[in-house]
This record gives C-alpha cells, sequence and structure tokens, in this order.
C-alpha cells in the first residue's frame, strides 16, 4: 500500500516573514558575504552566495564575468569547449566565481579531466543531474571525487535529508536541492514526483549542517523575497534561472517580435525537446521532454536584476535585525498565509526591467534594419 506523509509541506508562497525589532539604521550596515569551509575539499569560499544555474540560456562565460563584479557565483553550462574555457580562464579572476558543470556519461568524465588539467586554477565542478536518487549519481560522485580530491563538488538535485546525507558522504561538498520549482521545468506535470521548495530546503538544510555540509536552493524564486526566504529556510547558497533569462549576458536567440513591439530571448529548460534536439539529437523513443521553451522581453543588462535582489535580501535583513546574512536563519519565524501580494493591478511584483534606448543602442539592436522577426 501506497504511505502517505500528512504532514505540511510548504513553498514560498505559503509563507511570509514575520518583521522583529533592529537596530540596523539602513540597508548599507548589511552584510552579504559569507565564507564557507567545504566538508571533503576543505576549501575555502568568500562570496555573496547568489548563483546563476547551468542552463545555456543562464550559465554563460559573460553572466561569469557580470556577477564577479558583485561577488555572486555561476554554475557554468556543460557545453562549452576545453578551447572555449582556456580562452575564459586568461581572463583576470574568471575562476574565482564558476563551476565548472557534468553530467553522468563517460564523455562528461573525460572532458572534465581534460578541463581540470588545461585550467589549473579551476576548484568547484558541479555534478548535475535531474534525479540524484539513482545509485549510479551516487557510484558517480564517488568517482569525481576520487579522480578530483582537492576539488569542491556541488552534485543533486535532491529533495530529502537521507539522500543529502547520502551523497555527502559519498564526497560532495554542496548539494543541490530541489526537483521541479523551476520555470520552465515540467517534471511534476510529466511524473508526479517533486516537494514544496521551501519544505526542502528546510529538511535539507537540517540534515547537511548536521554533516558540516551546504546546500543550494535550485528553483522557484520568482522575486526577491522568495530567494530571502530560500536563505530564512537554512540554503547557503540560491540558484536562479528564470529569473535571470532574457539578459544580454544570457544565453538564447534573440528576436524582434512586431507584434508584441519588443526585443524577445529564447529561454528552455535543459531537458526540454529544445535542449534535446541541441546537444543529444533530439528526445530519445524512451523518455519525455521535462521542461519547455518559452520567450521572455529582453532585459538588458543583468546588472540592474542584480542589484534588485542584493537591495531586496539586504532589506529583509534589516527587518529582522540581521546585520549579517549568516544571522538571517536565526532570526527567522515564518507565518502561514494564504496571500501573498496584492494583485489589482496585476501580477507584476514590482517595476519591470525595460532597456534603454542608449543600452539597446549599445548592443547593436536599435533601428527595424537591425530587427529580426519572429
Amino acid at each position: 500500500m501506497p504511505r502517505i506523509e500528512q504532514d505540511i509541506k510548504l513553498d514560498f508562497k505559503d509563507v511570509l516573514i514575520r518583521p522583529k525589532r533592529s537596530t540596523l539604521k539602513s540597508r548599507k550596515e548589511v552584510d552579504l558575504n559569507r565564507t564557507y569551509t567545504f566538508k571533503n575539499s576543505k576549501k575555502t569560499w568568500t562570496g555573496v552566495p547568489l548563483i546563476a544555474a547551468n542552463m545555456d540560456t543562464v550559465g554563460t562565460f559573460e553572466m561569469a564575468a557580470a556577477f564577479r563584479k558583485h561577488g555572486t557565483f555561476v554554475c557554468i553550462h556543460k557545453h562549452y569547449s576545453v578551447e572555449e574555457w582556456v580562452a575564459f580562464a586568461a581572463e583576470k579572476d574568471a575562476l574565482s566565481n564558476v563551476a565548472a558543470s557534468a553530467g553522468t556519461g563517460d564523455n562528461d568524465f573525460t572532458k572534465m579531466k581534460e578541463i581540470v588539467k588545461n585550467v589549473p586554477g579551476l576548484s568547484f565542478m558541479c555534478l548535475d543531474v535531474a534525479n540524484g536518487y539513482s545509485e549510479h549519481f551516487v557510484h558517480c560522485v564517488k568517482k569525481y571525487r576520487d579522480a578530483f580530491p582537492e576539488m569542491t563538488i556541488v552534485a543533486g538535485n535532491v529533495v530529502t535529508g537521507e539522500m543529502v546525507e547520502e551523497l555527502l558522504l559519498a564526497g560532495a561538498d554542496i548539494i543541490k536541492v530541489g526537483i521541479g520549482p523551476g520555470s520552465v521545468c515540467t517534471t511534476r506535470r510529466q511524473t508526479g514526483v517533486g516537494y514544496p521548495q521551501l519544505s526542502a530546503v528546510l529538511e535539507c538544510a537540517d540534515a547537511a549542517h548536521g554533516m558540516n555540509g551546504h546546500v543550494i536552493s535550485d528553483g522557484g524564486c520568482t522575486c526577491p523575497g522568495d530567494i530571502a526566504k530560500a536563505f530564512c529556510g537554512g540554503a547557503d547558497f540560491v540558484m536562479m534561472g528564470g529569473m535571470l533569462a532574457g539578459h544580454k549576458e544570457s544565453g538564447g536567440v534573440l528576436k524582434y517580435d512586431e507584434a508584441k513591439g519588443k526585443y524577445q530571448k529564447e529561454f528552455y529548460g535543459m531537458s526540454s525537446s529544445t535542449a534535446m534536439n541541441k546537444h543529444a539529437g533530439g528526445v530519445a523513443e524512451y523518455r519525455s521532454s521535462e521542461g519547455k521553451t518559452v520567450t521572455v522581453p529582453y532585459r538588458g543588462s543583468v546588472a540592474h536584476t542584480i542589484l534588485d535582489i542584493l537591495g531586496g535580501v539586504r532589506s529583509t535583513c534589516t527587518y529582522v535585525g540581521a546585520a549579517r546574512l549568516k544571522e538571517l536563519a536565526k532570526r527567522t519565524t515564518f507565518i502561514r498565509v494564504s496571500m501573498q501580494l496584492n494583485e489589482v493591478f496585476g501580477k507584476a511584483g514590482g517595476d519591470t526591467q525595460v532597456p534603454s534606448e542608449q543600452e539597446l543602442k549599445e548592443a547593436g539592436l536599435e533601428g527595424p534594419a537591425k530587427r529580426t522577426k519572429m
């Protein structure tokens, strides 16, 4: 007989953060930097623990350059060549905020060995699969740990504490938490499998921290408030995909939509038919697409979005009296709610970022002659 868990599981939309007395006078006083020493690699990293996801249209070298200016992090997608990695690594401090990504295949392992050999300053790698519960994936993590003993290894995705513990014991340092919450992920629709993201973070962070491990909340954030809630729930890092789509630094085809009168950029999930057609020659007969392809308005430089997110998280800290991001989870009380926002003027959470005429001109996009119809 199937088992039913009766405990209530929560998503970001189900809670708000209770404000508390604060001695902070300004958001300027809030320090968002964290310093972590990782369980297995023993390496230390300091920075602002926001991560761009390792998706074609998000985890780009261009995104890494923009994120570096803010101390934030990028998991680079796995489809860059070794030669492209070498060229990127020649930039000053290029490797300070990036991880190289890989799957579980033999070709991935061979390519990762070549990247590590030719890019000696690299210290992070991300082992990324949709289903982190397979025994094969656990063996893969062990294989990478044996081959790269000094690398800090990110592994996932999972949503329960026991699997977090198993992956940490297998050699991972940071566990990616999230199955199905992403904006272009259709795993929950296609499989019925998933876990409400806030509860997943709360439970997985508790399991990881008991073993001196760390977790990334991966997916489900739609606004800076959701990112703050993930940190409040115990996430050491928060990974973003859709919130970073559509920017100048994002991947994806840029086109002009005549009907809407604006530039649009492609964004798709890494288990979508678009991604599989691009990288695997199509969707294999034994599987289905678990992602979707959308177009999003072109938003100009990602710097605007980064500053908006950082400002939102700083403001959260001031509401609960946390002078440092490290203190945020300890000072958080969640309250369950039935409504988050007043949507009388629509669902937009705030001002929509629209690139200025100057930004369009600098990007070479001004004028109908340079537009491509969709």
